[in-house]
């Protein structure tokens, strides 16, 4: 089969399209025939050798798959050959602890598709069969894509971990970005008005055609004043972070007395300044926010089915263009995800 591998750390030119051996099913394994798969900004960490992540080199990248069944291996039952799946990219061991409690993206001995397994920028994909879920019917391969990883980390981050309630004034950082367009519709979704934000004119319209109540530049205006001015001096109850950096202070600026700022993401500046004394003063929150749990994955799942989350798609392309999009989303030029259909 092929596979999009790196075999040292760099640019999008380490990215090779590879002939490799087609995976075998191990007992309690499933061949998955990728007919999708989602890009992440993670990869570049990972591509880079800047995530923190262990890698075996060469690695193959891709969290998010949407595909058919193609093999089953021993003790496997409940799926069938051409079944439509995705398979949940965090494998958690389900006995541990914290998949005890229900927290399985903190499991012990967790294992991720793409980052301790290989992904599926490839033809084909072997997982574990208790990772597959059954495609709803509404869902279409691209969009499976599309989900886990944006809409998983947006409701994670906004309502179980921010506590977004109908009412609620909310900043999402980054309209563009996967997470972006995905934390406007989960904060939408939840009834609150959003705040959105972007350097592109272009990106805050199709912004404001996704539901943004206020777009602001964060190149030609100061986003905590945009903020409180649009709120009528209340501010933000919650802000979705994912930037790091100046984003981060800004919107940390940006929140009303009590306020939350939910942070997911760092690459734009992982080390940021925290006026201690402004923290306590309006009693402001900085909550941490990892990954989804498997429910709220699966919850995701199937409100992408019904229609009531929708993933907005920026462009797609074969094997053959995987370096290519990734440079695209390094240079921040798309709108929404980017995702490869081998």
């Amino acid at each position: 089969m092929r596979a999009v591998r790196f075999h040292e750390y760099g640019g999008p030119e380490v990215l090779r399209l590879e002939e490799v051996p087609d995976p075998e099913p191990g007992p309690g394994e499933v061949i998955v025939r990728v007919r999708a798969v989602g890009l992440n900004h993670v990869d570049i960490d990972m591509r880079d050798g800047t995530s923190r992540l262990p890698l075996t080199l060469p690695h193959t990248l891709g969290f998010e798959i949407g595909g058919e069944v193609a093999a089953l291996g021993a003790g496997v039952t409940g799926f069938e050959i051409g079944q439509r799946v995705t398979p949940l990219y965090q494998v958690a061991c389900r006995s541990c602890r914290s998949c005890l409690a229900g927290v399985q993206q903190h499991c012990e001995r967790i294992e991720m598709l793409g980052v301790t397994r290989p992904g599926g920028l490839a033809d084909y994909v072997s997982v574990p069969a208790a990772s597959l879920v059954a495609m709803p019917d509404g869902m279409s391969f691209v969009q499976a894509a599309s989900t886990q990883t944006t809409f998983g980390t947006a409701w994670h981050s906004l309502v179980t971990r921010g506590g977004v309630k109908p009412g609620d004034w909310v900043l999402v950082s980054a309209a563009g970005s996967g997470v972006g367009s995905a934390g406007l519709q989960v904060a939408k979704l939840a009834g609150a008005k959003v705040v959105t934000t972007s350097s592109s004119d272009e990106k805050l319209a199709r912004a404001r055609e996704l539901g943004a109540d206020v777009t602001v530049n964060y190149a030609t205006e100061d986003v905590a004043a945009r903020v409180h001015d649009a709120t009528d001096g209340h501010g933000v109850d919650v802000a979705l972070e994912h930037v790091g950096g100046e984003v981060f202070v800004s919107s940390l600026n940006a929140l009303a007395l009590d306020g939350r700022v939910v942070v997911c993401g760092g690459h734009a500046g992982e080390v940021v300044p925290v006026d201690l004394i402004a923290l306590f003063r309006h009693e402001w929150s900085i909550v941490g926010c990892a990954r989804a749990t498997e429910a709220e994955l699966r919850a995701v799942i199937e409100l992408v089915g019904r229609g009531e989350l929708d993933p907005v798609i920026s462009e797609t392309g074969p094997l053959e263009r995987a370096g290519e999009l990734q440079g695209r989303m390094e240079r921040r030029e798309q709108f929404g995800k980017l995702v490869v259909e081998p």
